[in-house]
């Protein structure tokens, strides 16, 4: 019973067959290939817009050199305190920046509001004495599992506009968060005011590809120097092209992610009324967060169930004997695993 992360499912057969075939014969380095030129061009159908969009094979690749293009080292980044940029990478965003700053807020769900980025941009008073309030990085789905509706993100991306920030969007789970919406990949993003967006695939299915997405062409001016000194230019780009391709063509991207969600929705049904269990959030997207009784969080462990244990108190407070658990399926999840961890709790 794995529902430790989505990063823990293998590599979609399609996305694997479509590697075995690109490794045949030779083919231009460097992504100069034809498979990551019909990607890009897929990229562009899909979010309906002239898009500029490079391949790299890390999310933290993705999300620290994105920032880096929106963000002067004398720049801050607002974000959620419990963004993965803040909380999961290292530094990264800092070092290529060049040393530009997050400033962390809070918000509920781990979703930022405009009462809170407003309430930030009135702290930053003293001129050139501090950072330069340069951009805003957006979770989507956030790290409480939540998702931002489209109206969310245009408010977001009008508050931007309006105040000379960019806005980056962190779309580890983007198609999770899609799938869960009513918009179109267009409407949850460029045309609400995003940027640049870091559109991920591993977790849904690929071996290691992403896709920094420029919706502004200016911000990608020169930015294939920051992708080579940041390490992210592969020579056998061709692999992360048909990586890419094969995960966008016939929306393989969008079935994996209903699959995952529906999994999710699955397990908070029948997790809901067993004894020990409390579900605080709701459930969009592919992560479920449950608090759990210390008895039940014992007797699942016992079970072999694996999921992690999550730090804070984003869901609310909780009981001395309680712990909050996060539940993550992924696109290999069976509604047998789903059962078995259900038919665990309930003893």
């Amino acid at each position: 019973m794995e529902f430790g992360s989505d990063n823990v499912a293998g590599v979609h057969p399609a996305i694997f067959a479509a590697m075995q075939a690109a490794n045949t014969g030779p083919a231009r380095s460097y992504g100069a290939d034809p498979w990551t030129e019909r990607a890009v061009a897929r990229l562009r159908e899909i979010f309906e817009t002239d898009l500029t969009a490079f391949l790299v094979a890390t999310g933290t690749g993705a999300n620290a050199l994105a920032l880096s293009a929106v963000t002067p080292p004398f720049g801050t980044v607002f974000c959620h305190r419990e963004a993965h940029i803040n909380t999961d990478e290292c530094g990264a965003p800092e070092l290529f920046t060049g040393g530009a700053k997050l400033t962390a807020l809070d918000g509920p769900g781990c979703k930022l509001t405009l009462e809170a980025l407003e309430q930030a941009r009135a702290d930053f008073v003293r001129g050139f004495h501090q950072q330069l309030p340069a951009a805003v990085s957006i979770t989507q789905a956030t790290e409480l599992g939540q998702v931002y509706e489209a109206g969310e993100v245009a408010g977001i991306g009008a508050w931007c506009r309006a105040h000379g920030l960019r806005l980056h969007m962190d779309g580890a789970r983007f198609a999770n968060a899609l799938v869960a919406t009513n918009a179109s990949a267009a409407e949850l993003t460029w045309k609400a005011g995003v940027d640049v967006l870091s559109f991920g695939a591993t977790k849904n299915g690929a071996l290691a590809a992403e896709a920094i997405v420029f919706f502004d062409a200016a911000l990608a001016e020169q930015f294939r120097y920051r992708l080579k000194r940041g390490a992210q230019v592969i020579s056998k780009g061709r692999f992360l092209g048909a990586q890419m391709l094969a995960y966008l063509e016939d929306d393989l991207w969008l079935s994996n992610a209903r699959h995952a969600n529906a999994m999710a929705a699955r397990l908070a049904a029948g997790l809901a009324g067993v004894p020990g269990v409390r579900l605080p959030l709701a459930v969009p997207a592919n992560e479920a967060f449950v608090v759990l009784s210390g008895a039940l969080h014992a007797r699942l462990q016992a079970a072999g169930a694996h999921y992690h244990l999550w730090p804070g108190d984003g869901a609310g407070r909780l009981g001395p004997d309680e712990v909050l658990a996060r539940f993550v399926c992924a696109f290999l999840t069976t509604p047998d695993e789903v059962d078995g961890l259900i038919a665990a709790a309930r003893g």
